[in-house]
């Protein structure tokens, strides 16, 4: 994955740097709005991250004018301007997703693979396929070496979570508030867990002590 960073803050940018590097994410760096949007034209860009106080123009300002160019790529404001009004003008603009500093690195990548994602189209296979298990989001069907594996609802929703991480470690916070929400007891997911490796293999599903789980399949 390739993201381009427009950010004129340094020591954020090499803590980024690090942090997506350290992820598997290459990145690409401009300093001003008019580098930012020169960068944004060339190919092999998963997804920009954009801060609003650049030194030489607003990013609302970088926003708008790159959706006049029709360039679909995907927009996540992080800034430190978080009032109700900046964060709907973001999204107005063509922002995807709009965060606050200061952030959490882990919460950044979440959202940077799951906007960087490509939205199904007509062309595209849904199904995702890992190791040995395949699920079929559409047809809410799971199946591991051709077999089928009968899940509740909830299962098959943790399974699509953690099959759609494509390798990545899903973190405790996030499976969580995504498949039970924020109020949800902290041992339900291990519950959970154990639920889909009964049904998958013991070796399905990986523990990442002190982060997560990752599936394997």
């Amino acid at each position: 994955m390739r993201v381009l960073l427009v950010e004129d803050e340094e020591r954020l940018v090499a803590s980024l740097r690090d942090g997506l590097r350290t992820a598997g994410i290459e990145t690409v760096h401009a300093r001003t709005g008019r580098e930012g949007l020169a960068l944004a034209q060339t190919e092999g860009l998963d997804l920009m991250i954009l801060d609003i106080g650049l030194p030489d123009q607003e990013g609302f300002t970088v926003l708008r004018r790159l959706r006049v160019t029709g360039s679909d790529l995907p927009v996540i404001i992080l800034t430190a301007r978080t009032s109700a009004e900046d964060t709907v003008r973001g999204l107005e603009r063509g922002a995807d997703d709009y965060m606050a500093k200061p952030f959490s690195l882990d919460e950044l990548l979440a959202r940077i693979r799951l906007r960087a994602r490509k939205a199904p189209g007509p062309d595209d296979d849904p199904v995702l396929r890992v190791g040995r298990c395949e699920l079929d989001p559409i047809a809410r069907t799971l199946t591991c070496d051709g077999e089928p594996v009968s899940l509740s609802p909830r299962e098959l929703q943790l399974a699509h979570l953690l099959m759609a991480a494509d390798g990545d470690v899903v973190s405790r916070p996030r499976a969580l508030d995504e498949v039970w929400g924020a109020a949800a007891r902290d041992n339900v997911l291990d519950v959970y867990v154990g639920y889909l490796r009964s049904r998958l293999g013991a070796d399905a599903i990986e523990t990442v002590r002190g982060v997560g789980y990752r599936f394997v399949g």
